[in-house]
């Protein structure tokens, strides 16, 4: 796996009023990498989710960017047509971790404590980190959700898969008071609390999913990340997702060309 890919594992990036508003701007080069670790990257160009820094524009800012023009493979894409096969169910072996939240100049993020992980296809992928879009970045049959929360996870030999979780308007939901009431208004450090999240119960009850092949969706957009967006969404109260849209609404990269990749969904 190449080192930029893996570089960026900890930033692939997932409303009520949906793309009314851009995230805020940020300098800072280090927070716009979006690493968990918070390497410094200050040599990375400035991106963005608007003008001239915006997604149209991100694989001509930096050469090692480039699959995000040229890439075949990239997401997010639009879930429609899917092919239903037997797949194997996604395992989920969730812990709990505390609240090691920051908000990188891009999207709010909680740092995973090591212990929580998935096998699926025969393969054990750490969970690392889970971050937020608003609106969606997956659309379903063309229709986005009010977020999208990204949980990104890494196997041994360095390959990367995400669980993508829809958000959807609705009953308030108590699994995320941890970090919503924590949640920084402003780019900045990591901070780290002592409240705990169990992460188990951040997942619909149903775990069926769609599954194809794609990419990050923040630079520098590298191939070869295995999606598996859950089929059933949960849901947040309107003053959750107003809590989260207040500081990041637009943040999600505009869908892209499913080519000749072939969406498979749990039969």
């Amino acid at each position: 796996m190449n080192a930029l890919k893996w570089s960026l594992l900890f930033g692939i990036t997932l409303s009520l009023t949906v793309g009314c508003s851009q995230p805020k701007s940020t300098d800072d080069g280090d927070k716009k990498k979006e690493v968990a670790s918070n390497d410094n990257h200050g040599d990375a160009p400035h991106w963005s989710y608007e003008g001239k820094t915006g997604p149209e524009h991100w694989g001509s800012l930096d050469p090692a960017w480039a699959a995000a023009k040229d890439g075949k493979e990239q997401s997010p894409i639009d879930i429609a047509d899917a092919t239903a096969i037997a797949l194997e169910p996604i395992e989920f072996h969730y812990e709990s971790t505390r609240v090691n939240i920051i908000n990188n100049g891009h999207t709010i993020q909680v740092n995973c404590d090591p212990g929580s992980y998935i096998e699926v296809d025969g393969e054990t992928y750490q969970l690392a980190q889970f971050h937020f879009h608003a609106p969606s970045e997956h659309t379903i049959d063309g229709e986005p959700a009010a977020i999208e929360m990204h949980l990104v996870h890494k196997s041994a030999a360095g390959e990367l898969a995400v669980v993508g979780v829809m958000i959807q308007p609705g009953e308030a939901n108590a699994a995320f008071d941890p970090a919503w009431k924590h949640l920084p208004k402003e780019a900045g450090a990591e901070q780290k609390h002592e409240d705990r999240m169990t992460l188990a119960d951040l997942l619909p009850a149903e775990q069926t999913y769609y599954t194809y092949p794609g990419s990050l969706t923040t630079p520098p957009c590298s191939e070869g990340v295995k999606w598996l967006v859950m089929t059933t969404p949960i849901a947040m109260s309107a003053e959750q997702i107003a809590a989260y849209t207040d500081i990041y609404s637009g943040n999600n990269r505009p869908i892209q060309p499913l080519n000749e990749r072939v969406i498979e969904k749990t039969e």
